[in-house]
This record gives structure tokens, C-alpha cells and sequence, in this order.
């Protein structure tokens, strides 16, 4: 939904024109926003703010962006699931409304509340507001990071937008590798925010907003954490019984997915038929909610999902579409996906994402897709895998002898004692990686070590032989 870009040139001396450059980064993002398009200038400052529109609320004019309101100006992309009732409040307050659309709703409850606005929308977001009089440009991003928002800071020029191909339109970004985010990479298959894969460019952090003045001073500074939330609820839920707390999830899961059905365009979802999507469809389709569901299938029996999709939609009464994909036409997309992720992205799930959400195009605007249902609920075998492996491991007798004693042994005189008893042995692949993580998991002090050990594709190792150093942790990413 929508695309925003904009920067901030404080060094800027009039040597490349600002609105020719904002259009042309603006226009990268147009697969994004195909329905209307816009810029603002501000003329006493060398600001400039992009917007491309994908409309799903309020289809008229009146949503164009960016939007303006007073000293404030808005480029957003997003949902504000419960902006009517926000526009009521403020309503009340004396604001009057030209449009339907949840933009300006946005706009005036930040002109009304300021940054704690923030703590008012329900849904997804990345969004820039513009202080004219303040001459103060800030970003805020959701709480959990469903909508990606990317900036750029060097020698006095600031750059933000939602994908990091707008950053290349800019005549003085510089495009060099960073050290850290490639090493993310390596290890984890992506890499986590606040890291990307170029220098002096960052990913703004989950449920965190992020202010720079007319001096270039940046603040970045949280306004949500799922721990202080978890804290604030912590003893509410202690005191209830597990059919309590199995109630009011279901409750909260159910309101929270029919909010996301508010749109004036037609709503999908994505079903694969495991717990994440068949637990979305099955709370809507209690409420009588009519879904379009769509899967992508593969011949390969191993990888193929769909048949298990297609028995939860027949279940439910989906209006299902499948496709199955052959390996010819998986091959094919591999080449497109730099143009879409813009840095380094290791998931082979890339490729039936985009295949679900081309078929999903074809039918509907807006697709929900369960992201995060399977991390919350267990529906990952890794998870209970890993954890199984870190309890027996830590059960071992001598274990810090044992770890000790293997430290001692190089990993490739490990690999030929192996290769030599191999037929007597169990077989492995990858023994020689498999000997560095046992090593090394033995030696974590805490299981988020062990995990991430676990996890890791190159270990710390493999970098070093590589020449790339400045890894980064798990503990390091989440505090």
C-alpha cells in the first residue's frame, strides 16, 4: 500500500535540481503506488517529500499526498485500522474533515497530539510529517515493522523512503557495501534492522519514531516495547485462568483480523494450510466473513503445501484459487528478486511469496498474509527442534570439559578423523560446520547463544576467512 520517499539536503548548494530528483526517486517506487502520484517542495528549505498511492481507503482526489494541514505536511503509507474513531475525537475537538481517508486523520491527530498520536493508530505504518514552522522533519514506524521504512544520513543530507532503489536516484548517495550488514547476511540470510547492506544507511527500528532538526541533530528514540507492554499486562494475565486467557486471545486475534478487512477495495488472503493463515481464516470465517484465499502449489511433493490448504479452505468455504508452480517457472523469478528486496535476501519463501502475490493480484487489492502467526503459536518444527537439542546438551556430564577439550581440536583435523572412521560413524554433511556449532553452542553462556548458534549459516569462522569483521549478536539486535 503506497510508497514514500523524501530527503533533507542541509549542505545543499543549488548544484542538482531538488524536484527533478525527488520525482525521479518517487517514480522507483511506482509499482507501489500506481493509482495517483505527488510531490512537495517546501520553498525557504531544501526539503522534499514523494508519494505514490495505492488507494484502498477514500478513492477520490481527496486523498492525494502528500497532504497538507496548516504547518504540517504528510507523506504515509499504511492503515490505520480505527481512524473513524480517531476522526470523531477529534472531531469533538473542532477539526473539520474534507475527506474520508485515514491520511488526514493521521495529519491532524498528529498536529492535535504531536508524536503521541503515535500511541492513538491501531494498524500498520510508515509515515514522515513535515514541521514548516519548526522546520523539523519526522519519521514513525508501527510497532512491529510491518511497513518497511529505510534513511539514509552523510554529510548533511538525509534521505528516507520505503525502499533503498529511491536512495539511488539521489545524485549524492554513495553506494558502497557495509561490512556489518553483509555479515548479518551471511549469518542469518537477511539482515535485521537497524543494519542494510550500504553504508550510512539504516533500517528505523520497529515501533520507533525518528526526529532531525534544521541543525541535522537526529533523535531516535522508542515508543513502544513488547516488554513494557508485556509488563504492564503481566499481572492481569497471572491472575486469570487458561480458559480466561484462551478467551480473550480469541477475542483479540478475531477483533484485531476483521480490522484489517476495513478497505473500500476487495480483501484476500494468502492460505498455505499451516497454523498462521488457517488460524486467520478459520476466526473470520466463524464471524461469517466471505475470504478469497489463494496458494501456489509445487509438483514436488516434499515442498507442496497446497493440498493441505486446499482442505482447510473446502472446510471453511473459502472462494479458493491455487496455482502450481513448476520448477522452470521458480527458476525465472530468481533474477527479479534483487529489483525487489534491494539487498541481500536468502529465503527461498521469496519465491511463492511472489507468486501468491501475483495470483492474488489478479482478484483482489488487498491480501492479508498471517505474518508472525507461526513464531507466535509454535508452528515452526525449528523452534521445538532447537530447543529439544539445547536441553540435552545442557544435560551432558564434564559439559565445560568436553567444550574445552574440543576447542583444542582444529575444526579440519576434526573433519579427517572423521572422514577416516566415517564408515563406522554416523553420516553427516557439512561435518566440519557441524563441529565448529557444537563447539561453539557448548561454549554460549545463555540459550538466545545457543540459538543463534544454531541458526547461523556462516559462523563467526567462516568470516574471519572471509576478511569480514564487525559481526553483530541476536543480544546486540534486541536491546
Amino acid at each position: 500500500m503506497c510508497r514514500i520517499a523524501g530527503f533533507l539536503d542541509l549542505s545543499c548548494k543549488g548544484n542538482y535540481p531538488i524536484e527533478q530528483t525527488i520525482i525521479s526517486m518517487r517514480d522507483t517506487l511506482s509499482h507501489g503506488g500506481p493509482d495517483d502520484a505527488g510531490v512537495y517542495i517546501d520553498k525557504d528549505f531544501p526539503l522534499a517529500l514523494g508519494h505514490r498511492r495505492l488507494a484502498i481507503i477514500d478513492l477520490s482526489p481527496s486523498g492525494h499526498q502528500p497532504m497538507e494541514f496548516e504547518n504540517l505536511v504528510i507523506t504515509y503509507n499504511g492503515e490505520v485500522y480505527n481512524y473513524t474513531e480517531i476522526r470523531r475525537e477529534l472531531e469533538k475537538e473542532g477539526y473539520k474533515f474534507f475527506s474520508s481517508s485515514d491520511t488526514e486523520v493521521i495529519l491532524k491527530a498528529f498536529h492535535r497530539w504531536g508524536i503521541h498520536a503515535v500511541h492513538k493508530f491501531r494498524g500498520m505504518f510508515a509515515f514522515a510529517v513535515w514541521d514548516r514552522k519548526a522546520k523539523e522533519l519526522t519519521l514513525v514506524r508501527d510497532r512491529v515493522g510491518v511497513k518497511p521504512l529505510y534513511y539514509y544520513y552523510k554529510d548533511g543530507l538525509f534521505m528516507f523512503a520505503s525502499e533503498l532503489k529511491a536512495f539511488h536516484k539521489h545524485p549524492k548517495f554513495e553506494k558502497r557495501i557495509n561490512p556489518i550488514g553483509l555479515s548479518l547476511f551471511l549469518r542469518y540470510g537477511y539482515i535485521p534492522s537497524p543494519y542494510t547492506i550500504f553504508e550510512n544507511t539504516y533500517k528505523l527500528k520497529p515501533g520507533h519514531f525518528l526526529k532531525i532538526n534544521s541543525k541535522g541533530e537526529i533523535k531516535e528514540e522508542p515508543y513502544w516495547r513488547i516488554e513494557s507492554f508485556f509488563e504492564q499486562r503481566k499481572e492481569d494475565w497471572t491472575n486469570k485462568s487458561e480458559e480466561e486467557l484462551e478467551e480473550e486471545l480469541e477475542g483479540l486475534l478475531t477483533e484485531s483480523f476483521k480490522l484489517r478487512l476495513v478497505a473500500d477495495v476487495p480483501v484476500g488472503m494468502f492460505l498455505s494450510g499451516g497454523i498462521d493463515s488457517s488460524t486467520v481464516c478459520a476466526l473470520l470465517a466463524k464471524e461469517g466473513v466471505k475470504l478469497k484465499t489463494f496458494t501456489i502449489g509445487f509438483y514436488e511433493k516434499d515442498y507442496n503445501e497446497a493440498e493441505y490448504a486446499k482442505k482447510v479452505a473446502n472446510y471453511l468455504g473459502t472462494d479458493h484459487t491455487e496455482l502450481y508452480c513448476t520448477p522452470k517457472e521458480a527458476f525465472e523469478i530468481i533474477p527479479k528478486l534483487p529489483e525487489i528486496y534491494d539487498e541481500p535476501f536468502g529465503d527461498s519463501s521469496a519465491i511463492p511469496t511472489y507468486l501468491v502475490s501475483k495470483l492474488a493480484k489478479s482478484q483482489v487489492k488487498v491480501s492479508l498474509s498471517a505474518d508472525g502467526g507461526d513464531e507466535q503459536f509454535c508452528g515452526y518444527s525449528i523452534y521445538w527442534l532447537i530447543a529439544d537439542r539445547i536441553n540435552k546438551l545442557s544435560k551432558l556430564p564434564l559439559i565445560k570439559p568436553i567444550s574445552k577439550v574440543l576447542d583444542l581440536i582444529h575444526p579440519d583435523l576434526a573433519l579427517r578423523l572423521y572422514q577416516t572412521f566415517k564408515p563406522i560413524l554416523p553420516q553427516y554433511t557439512n561435518f566440519r560446520d557441524k563441529f565448529i556449532k557444537l563447539r561453539n553452542v557448548l561454549k554460549a553462556k545463555d540459550g538466545i547463544g545457543q540459538y543463534e548458534l544454531s541458526i547461523s549459516y556462516f559462523l563467526d569462522e567462516d568470516l574471519e576467512r572471509l576478511g569480514i569483521s564487525g559481526s553483530v549478536s541476536i543480544t546486540d539486535l534486541i536491546t
